[in-house]
């Protein structure tokens, strides 16, 4: 026990600073950390620091992994909380209509591309089945990273622009209706005791008519407090039953957190203390939890066993989750009345896949939707697409700045007032993007 312990404590250092290491190399290279830190599982798994090093001999992964994926999930229960509780319906006021047809078409294409794509590999690839492998690809291409696309934004400068908000607010609804999908896949094709399901209605009516109204109780002495543990601390403790709850009901434990945090009063209980709550959580998950857990996840693919038919599964999976996911949100953004330009930069965003296809896939994989080769093949398509986000936003802003400039009259000075406050605004937005 005590030799086990001290591997634990030895290989979460080695994760945790692998993670931060490469976390930092892509934050330099311009990508989000997830990327990095899912490159480090890579090169601690089997792929290459385990065959050129032979860390896995100095230290036993194989008996420390389950204390590892026990922490991580601890990270990404925490995790999916805070997704739900960040989703405010506030999101839509504004761009409401617009985001719906954004969200509907980044659903819709990707779910019927990704279920037709999957038929050919169902044969060798579906470990429960045809039917809920050829389910789960389609949601799973169907997916946005709600919170890699806000860091994404953020980096960008576009977060406080119409279509910044226009596409977080997509986002948001294409991350709702994706978990929904998955939770009714999963009931329907995953091995859980079949009379517990019928609870699942019960336990939904408890968290809006019971919990609902006993958080925001608990929750309204305290709104007015900068700083509360104690508040932090009753959060996590009912998330965690909402979490022992799903499990028990043969639902996977995200989506006890994901619909916790979904129902956790937002009006009436003070922005300070929402605040609280989600910095006191995010902390720790952002910082080390998470991380472990997108390690681990890394630590599962094995590139090492690729062969020429698991390449030519990336190269369709591939295209068919750009094409579908951009045409999408594409062609509803444009149905809305978007610009065709603003409608290009937004389904280019919503192709972010990253940290929630991570998710959504490792789950597939404990639940034997897909295995393990599938689940690499998709682990690399998820890390590709997020990664061509930042770089096709420029090139798009940079063929925008030579379309403008190359109109006629735009070199010329601004012979009236109104036109020099155009060119002015105009200097003004692209410094601000």
């Amino acid at each position: 026990m005590g030799d086990q312990t001290a591997y634990f404590f030895l290989a979460l250092a080695l994760v945790l600073g692998v993670a931060r290491l490469c976390a930092a190399g892509a934050r330099r290279l311009g990508q989000p950390a997830v990327v990095g830190e899912i490159v480090a599982g890579v090169l601690l798994g089997s792929t290459l620091l385990s065959q050129t090093l032979g860390w896995r001999d100095a230290v036993p992964y194989d008996e420390v992994q389950p204390l590892l994926g026990a922490l991580a999930n601890v990270g990404l229960a925490l995790f999916m909380f805070v997704i739900g509780y960040e989703m405010d319906p506030a999101f839509l006021r504004g761009s409401g209509r617009t985001a719906l047809c954004v969200a509907t078409g980044s659903v819709l294409l990707p779910l019927v591309g990704g279920c037709l794509a999957a038929l050919p590999f169902a044969a060798g690839h579906a470990p429960s089945g045809t039917p809920g492998f050829v389910l789960f690809i389609g949601v799973a291409l169907s997916v946005t990273a709600f919170p890699v696309l806000a860091r994404i934004l953020a980096d960008q400068r576009l977060n406080h622009t119409s279509v910044g908000r226009i596409s977080m607010a997509a986002a948001g609804v294409n991350d709702l209706v994706a978990w929904a999908c998955l939770a009714v896949v999963a009931a329907l094709f995953t091995t859980a005791q079949s009379w517990r399901m019928a609870f699942v209605p019960v336990y939904l009516a408890l968290l809006v008519l019971g919990v609902r109204p006993l958080a925001a109780r608990l929750l309204r002495g305290r709104a007015e407090g900068a700083s509360d543990p104690a508040a932090v601390v009753v959060v996590a403790s009912g998330l965690m039953a909402s979490c022992a709850a799903t499990e028990w009901l043969g639902i996977h434990f995200v989506f006890g957190a994901f619909a916790f945090g979904a129902v956790m009063p937002r009006e009436g209980t003070g922005e300070r203390l929402r605040v609280s709550v989600l910095d006191g959580l995010e902390k720790s998950v952002t910082q080390i939890l998470l991380p472990v857990y997108f390690v681990v996840a890394g630590t599962r693919v094995d590139l090492t066993t690729f062969r020429a038919t698991h390449l030519g599964g990336l190269a369709v999976m591939l295209p068919v989750a750009v094409v579908t996911k951009m045409a999408g949100a594409g062609l509803g953004a444009v149905a809305a009345g978007l610009p065709r330009q603003e409608a290009r930069t937004v389904a280019v965003l919503m192709n972010t896949r990253g940290l929630t296809e991570i998710v959504i896939l490792t789950v597939g994989l404990q639940l034997h939707f897909i295995d393990q080769a599938f689940y690499s093949i998709l682990v690399v398509m998820a890390v590709l697409t997020t990664v061509m986000t930042g770089p096709l936003l420029r090139v798009g802003r940079a063929a925008t700045r030579e379309g403008v400039s190359a109109r006629p009259g735009a070199g010329r000075p601004p012979g009236t007032a109104a036109q020099g406050r155009e060119a002015s605004s105009r200097t003004h937005r692209e410094k601000r993007s």
